[in-house]
């Protein structure tokens, strides 16, 4: 038997088994690969996961076959002779071409699909910074009002939520700008809705991660980092620091929940009226914060002028008259 029969036979059970694994894993196997559905960007990472290795299972059983067949075939038997390639063995141009034309369309086409991810699905969960290159219609303009103080949403309404994330040695604080600018430890969301992530840490280096979301953000000290996602199912979530912060970072997590929009609205007008008096000694809304001179964990804010701290910056809000 020639060498083109060999290549032939094993390009033909490559081709049967690749395609059976390929089809056995999509359906049987994709649909529960994490982070799940819960948002859009958890469904489009799955599927860009999924997508990869379907590409990446014709290759491992293309080297699976080949090391399986040349065992069976070529490998010298015990008191026979050896085994020797021949002329053939030499140069196989077929085989180059085919080798060099799959790899490079290969690596192209992931080169392209990665790329197109990244745009179309606005950064795919991950934070883009304080000027995000690609943004969700109307997130700008949300974004913005939120700042002003302008900013509303309302159920229904298809507009942009506003949530800022602070992170603080240990743990996760929420900001609702469009809600009068109570800050919560809950962070309750919204489904069908459009959440952009505002990012900030007040001490060291931390990072957002509400892995059944997808989103996956860099909390950075006088830093603005932005993300979206939109909900689209119901449910709870978990949130963790994924960057090495400190001796407490393994217990630096809490929960989330996503809830009907009716619910949300319950929820943030009810938290807002209870934390009124809490929001006013708060510092005014801002995309970052200065902390105190205590200490980002102390929790205590000076009045607006030079403290015995420092000479030079003044921290937080005013108090109240006592």
């Amino acid at each position: 038997m020639n060498e083109t029969h060999h290549l032939r036979r094993m390009t033909t059970i490559w081709i049967v088994l690749s395609i059976a694994a390929d089809l056995l894993f999509w359906f049987l196997v994709g649909p529960h690969i994490p982070p799940g559905r819960m948002t859009d960007m958890a469904s489009s990472n799955q599927f860009d996961f999924n997508i990869l290795f379907v590409i990446a299972i014709p290759v491992l059983i293309g080297v699976w076959i080949y090391l399986a067949y040349a065992i069976a075939v070529w490998s010298a038997k015990r008191g026979g002779p050896e085994p020797v390639g021949g002329e053939a063995a030499r140069n196989n141009r077929t085989a180059q071409v085919a080798w060099i034309t799959i790899t490079s369309v290969v690596v192209i086409f992931l080169a392209g699909f990665g790329t197109v991810e990244l745009v179309v699905n606005h950064g795919s969960g991950g934070g883009e910074g304080p000027n995000p290159v690609w943004s969700p219609a109307g997130a700008i303009k949300a974004e913005t009002a939120a700042l002003a103080g302008t900013g509303t949403w309302s159920p229904n309404s298809n507009q942009v939520l506003p949530v800022q994330v602070i992170a603080q040695q240990w743990k996760f604080t929420y900001r609702y700008p469009t809600f009068g600018g109570f800050e919560t430890p809950q962070l309750i969301l919204p489904v069908n809705t459009t959440i952009a992530f505002n990012v900030t840490s007040l001490d060291v280096i931390h990072s957002f991660w509400a892995y059944q979301l997808s989103v996956k953000a860099d909390a950075n000290p006088q830093v603005n980092d932005v993300a979206y996602t939109t909900t689209n199912q119901t449910g709870p979530f978990t949130v963790r620091c994924s960057e090495l912060c400190g001796i407490w970072h393994g217990s630096m997590y809490n929960y989330g929940r996503v809830v009907s929009q009716q619910k949300f609205m319950q929820w943030a007008q009810a938290t807002e009226a209870a934390n009124a008096a809490n929001t006013k000694d708060l510092p005014p809304f801002a995309w970052t914060y200065v902390p105190d001179a205590n200490g980002a964990a102390g929790g205590y804010y000076p009045d607006g002028t030079v403290t015995p701290y420092s000479t030079v910056e003044t921290y937080g809000a005013k108090q109240p008259a006592s």
